[in-house]
């Protein structure tokens, strides 16, 4: 929702380096000029094995990291997200990068981690403008396959022997070697959604992580992939009609079994023993600006204002809150033009009925004692909402947030952590993300009563 964090997301369109322009000598000046530079984080003194260590490197650390991932993101672009596309088990498995591991190894004075910041930057870059000379080793024409054949055979065969040997195969190294062959094919004017397919019908489940493949399967994955290219793989005319993802998210919203998923909401109010919402608000968007913390601070006070009074959900209270997060001289209007997100890979329509239909789709997520409906599935659904209808011309993000923290608020329920609904990305057109949602908020509420509990009972003891 705030930004894709996951590296294994990351498309030929956002990382291709002859599109990203990107200055190395100035690394150095760049990541120390970032909000998070400011405010790095100390690993404690204490033991690798003892638990304040693992909930310093999940919690502060983790949260410091992200923070920087994003401040990247706003400066250089999106292809920046794999800074931290550690080898085997780090922050994220299987990747090409040596200079960082994760928080908890990679954080230590704020001078030395600066440097590994830097230094794994530019190798993420290096990686990608080394792909780029092998994508470029043959020209390849997409409508002259059948003559070239070989040509692909062999680009994909070394393709997939440099992903081995830069990320060793540790785990889930083929995550990225299926990234790399679908960017190659992209490269060349495959479709995106044929090349994902492709990819994985040729590799068929037998790369796996902590082994090297097999030459003789290297040579069949390759051959394969090139055997089942065609002409007709490539992406569609410039003329093809523009999708609307708000129409999308409207079908996928109508078929989601919403009353059958389970509700972690429905024990009523709970109180927890720190405020999530403020503390996540504080340490991430503290790190990137002050004044970006102080606007969503002042929204969450006054969203629970409005939730203490049972305010009605719709667009005009909305737009109030996000008054204080992009410290605007007055309430944003609704958009006026279609809005894209995800690198321009969702692009929401606009109508005269968008707003109506924006606004009766909010007010869903009242309780109804007519067709009940559990809270964490409104809450969830009321976010979606704002993350797909994409009402204001910038934050939307935030106020997708704020709408969940306030609809669970409304009925009296708090969160103590929300790490798990802020640090991710959902898809318009996907049905799982949904129910993902859900099952996130469950486990952010389950742990809250469960924290709320236990302290109860040792202050009776």
């Amino acid at each position: 929702m705030i930004v894709e964090l996951a590296p294994r997301f990351l498309t030929w369109d956002d990382v291709d380096p002859t599109r990203q322009a990107f200055d190395a000598a100035s690394v150095a000046r760049t990541v120390r000029s970032l909000g998070p530079a400011q405010c790095v984080p100390i690993r404690p003194d204490i033991p690798f094995g003892d638990p304040a260590m693992s909930a310093w490197s999940r919690g502060e650390a983790e949260t410091w990291a992200d923070a920087m991932s994003f401040a990247l993101v706003q400066h250089y672009g999106r292809w920046t997200v794999g800074w931290r596309w550690s080898h085997d088990e780090g922050d994220f498995d299987g990747g090409p990068v040596g200079n960082w591991c994760c928080p908890r190894d990679s954080i230590t004075t704020p001078e030395e981690t600066l440097t590994r910041v830097e230094a794994a930057l530019r190798e993420w870059r290096e990686w990608l403008e080394y792909l780029v000379g092998w994508f470029e080793a043959y020209p390849l024409d997409l409508s002259d396959i059948a003559s070239q054949r070989i040509l692909w055979e062999r680009s994909a065969r070394n393709l997939i022997l440099q992903v081995v040997d830069r990320t060793g195969c540790g785990s889930g190294w083929h995550g990225h070697c299926r990234q790399v062959l679908t960017w190659f094919l992209d490269h060349w004017g495959v479709s995106p959604e044929v090349a994902r397919g492709l990819v994985d019908e040729a590799i068929g489940g037998r790369f796996h992580s902590w082994t090297g493949p097999d030459t003789v399967v290297v040579d069949d994955v390759a051959e394969q992939l090139a055997s089942s290219l065609r002409p007709a793989d490539g992406r569609g005319g410039a003329d093809a009609p523009a999708q609307d993802h708000v129409r999308r998210w409207l079908a996928v919203r109508e078929s989601v079994p919403w009353h059958e998923i389970p509700d972690g909401g429905n024990d009523g109010p709970v109180v927890p023993l720190r405020d999530g919402a403020a503390q996540d608000i504080r340490a991430f968007d503290g790190a990137i600006a002050p004044a970006r913390a102080q606007g969503l601070l002042s929204a969450l006070e006054l969203l629970r204002v409005d939730a203490a009074r049972g305010a009605r959900l719709d667009f005009t209270l909305l737009s109030s809150w996000q008054q204080h997060v992009l410290d605007a001289p007055r309430p944003p209007r609704f958009r006026t033009a279609p809005a894209f997100a995800k690198g321009s890979r969702e692009r929401y329509g606009i109508g005269p009925d968008t707003r109506a239909r924006f606004d009766a789709c909010l007010a869903g997520s009242a309780s109804d004692a007519g067709r009940p409906l559990g809270l964490t599935a409104r809450a969830a659904r009321a976010c979606l909402d704002v993350c797909f209808f994409h009402p204001f011309d910038d934050g939307n993000a935030r106020s997708a947030f704020l709408t969940l923290v306030f609809v669970l608020a409304r009925e009296g329920v708090a969160l103590d952590g929300v790490s798990l609904l802020r640090r991710i990305s959902f898809e318009a057109d996907a049905p799982q993300d949904p129910l993902i949602l859900v099952r996130y908020i469950n486990i952010h509420l389950a742990e809250t009563r469960r924290r709320a509990a236990g302290s109860t009972g040792s202050a009776s003891r």
